[in-house]
């Protein structure tokens, strides 16, 4: 497959990557071209990064290295060629010996947020073709969802935030969080076995259901719609529950909050659907908030196990 052509590229040699974010275009190139913030989001899942140097001017340079969830560490060089603020990016990129590829990247805005197109051109179309081999268009991908999680948090200050980039019309997307039908296979974390109870999709309306563990460990969550604005939005009030749908405090974390407020954006760009799920504290105390933000590791795993579900899913549909 090549995502390059899908995504608009005439030349076999190129991998182009487009991405929206909800965010100004001074926010966006700002972040994008900060060394020091790019640990927080530059890489595929699973990367971290140390800057060892950046001087952010054409003729400039970013060295860097990026280690490996696997515990490898891989030297980078990027060397700047264009610097147009905010609007154009263009640099070299390689290891510290030789480039391997060169990139342009462009700042759009677009109504009240950023329109990234990122232009990667590689030496002959081989080169091209091995990189895919070894999955650079889902690392491409991986990458911009880290930055959309990156802006987001900037915008909400003690928010859990998580995104992914699904190959899915949005759609679909949206009908497999909504859905009774849907919900029932891909839902909750891993392991558990899902089951809806009731689901009325409407501003008011709940959904409320069951997971069972393989032990038979059953516990209850619902959801309160507040908003829903298909197929590109939906906001709604998260709480455990008891069978009867009365709200709970969380089974095994006492000092949890005892509701959320979740809104998740659905948009489409060349066929994918870039998911983006912010979840706050809703009238929670600050103990409560203390708790919430202390457990982001584990929420990162058990929504990562969920998405990763409802991926699976997709791919049968």
């Amino acid at each position: 497959m090549s995502a390059a052509r899908s995504e608009g590229s005439s030349d076999p040699r190129e991998i182009v990557t487009t991405r929206y974010f909800d965010a100004p275009r001074e926010l966006v190139f700002g972040v994008f071209t900060d060394g020091q913030q790019a640990s927080n989001w530059w890489g595929p899942r699973g990367f971290t990064t140390t800057t060892h140097a950046q001087e952010l001017r054409v003729g400039g340079e970013w060295r860097f290295t990026m280690h490996g969830p696997d515990g490898k560490d891989w030297p980078n060089l990027i060397s700047y060629r264009e610097l147009a603020h905010p609007e154009r990016l263009a640099y070299s990129h390689g290891d510290f010996e030789k480039v391997h590829f060169e990139v342009t990247v462009s700042f759009e805005t677009e109504g009240q947020g950023t329109r990234l197109t990122m232009r990667t051109l590689f030496p002959s179309v081989e080169a091209c073709e091995a990189v895919k081999k070894f999955g650079a268009v889902e690392g491409g991908h991986q990458t911009l969802d880290r930055l959309t999680e990156e802006l987001a948090r900037a915008a909400k200050k003690g928010a859990f935030v998580i995104a992914r980039t699904l190959a899915a019309p949005r759609e679909l997307v949206f009908r497999c969080w909504t859905q009774a039908e849907h919900l029932a296979h891909w839902w909750g974390p891993k392991g558990m076995e899902l089951s809806v109870l009731k689901l009325e999709l409407r501003p008011g309306g709940t959904f409320h259901y069951a997971m069972k563990a393989p032990g038979g460990f059953e516990m209850f969550g619902k959801f309160v719609y507040r908003e829903i604005r298909a197929p590109e939005r939906l906001e709604y009030i998260v709480s455990f529950a008891d069978a009867q749908g009365g709200m709970v405090r969380h089974p095994m974390a006492a000092g949890w909050p005892l509701e959320m407020l979740n809104t998740v954006t659905f948009r489409e760009i060349a066929g994918r659907t870039t998911l983006l799920l912010v979840c706050e504290p809703y009238q929670a105390s600050t103990e409560e908030c203390r708790t919430f933000e202390a457990n982001f590791e584990s929420m990162e795993k058990g929504f990562g196990g969920t998405f990763e579900q409802l991926l699976a899913y997709l791919a049968k549909l």
